[in-house]
């Protein structure tokens, strides 16, 4: 990081601060808390469901910058990551820090006084694990990081939830595992094709670790998994059947791409990663179309 810290630098764009929070990744969090929060039973006034929307995501963004500050030398290396704020040399470690502490301890101070204590300290819980007990400890120990790891994007909906109604119930912990679950298959099928950035970054990743096939066959595993947990929430009555039948077909062909992955060889450095290409791609569109349809399964029993 001194490399970085001495790099002559011209005064930071804003831009750049906004590519901390990691918007793309935020989206997904964002998106999350929302349904969760507009699926409790329970309802808030709006202005206080956006303080509380608001909140998560700028939790999420300051827990991102604090990541991508403690990781400045490793993203340096790796191609995804090399132009980013910091490895480019465009902005100020120091600067970085303190806008991911900022923006960390104003959203958690805001949800608190606003919504709830409850949902405050969940939310500061969630930054605490992704800055440091994943960015700090088990990534770059353990090829089990993104296992561990993945409650960090886990808790949005729960805190939704929470932010709506102000306790922990059955649903909101289903939701949370289901994210917990999606996120291994998700990240193992990215790590797959760019596991050569990981490997000279000396993250041990699964695939650096463990070798491909032994990956494969986790991400087979998990999809497996995901397939009866994703309808947990319609199993015990906290939704319908639109739900039900959405994550029964969303899970189905989330399992198909992940055997494509899970049971193939690859055949050659340019051609072999394009089933884990499609299985990356779905993910997020898996994630995003069964909380969509939580929420409209929310709407039509209301």
């Amino acid at each position: 990081m001194n490399q970085i810290a001495t790099a002559l630098q011209a005064p930071t764009d804003w831009r750049d601060f906004y590519a901390l929070t990691k918007p793309k990744v935020m989206s997904l969090v964002v998106f999350t808390a929302l349904c969760g929060l507009i699926a409790a039973p329970d309802r808030i006034h709006p202005v206080l469901a956006f303080t509380a929307i608001l909140c998560i995501a700028v939790g999420a963004g300051g827990a991102a910058a604090l990541n991508q500050w403690w990781e400045a030398d490793i993203d340096a290396v790796m191609r995804r990551t090399a132009g980013r704020p910091l490895p480019a040399g465009r902005m100020n470690p120091v600067d970085a820090r303190d806008f991911g502490i900022v923006l960390s301890a104003g959203s958690v101070l805001l949800m608190g006084v606003a919504i709830g204590w409850l949902a405050a300290a969940i939310l500061a819980v969630s930054i605490f694990y992704y800055a440091v007990v994943y960015t700090v400890w088990l990534k770059p120990r353990t090829p089990q990081n993104i296992v561990i790891g993945g409650g960090a994007g886990a808790f949005p909906p729960l805190i939704g939830w929470v932010a709506a109604t102000g306790e922990i119930t059955a649903m909101p912990i289903v939701l949370f595992a289901i994210i917990f679950f999606w996120t291994p298959p998700h990240f193992w099928a990215l790590a797959l094709f760019v596991k050569s950035d990981y490997a000279k970054a000396g993250i041990p990743m699964m695939p650096v670790v463990a070798g491909e096939q032994a990956t494969r066959r986790q991400i087979l595993l998990y999809a497996v998994l995901l397939l009866p947990l994703s309808v947990v929430p319609w199993w015990i009555g906290g939704t319908g059947a639109v739900y039900g039948v959405s994550a029964i077909v969303l899970s189905l062909v989330f399992l198909a791409l992940s055997v494509r992955v899970g049971v193939r060889r690859p055949l050659s450095e340019d051609d072999a990663m394009k089933p884990e290409k499609q299985l990356f791609a779905w993910s997020i569109i898996y994630l995003f179309a069964l909380f969509a349809a939580l929420v409209a399964d929310r709407l039509v029993l209301s």
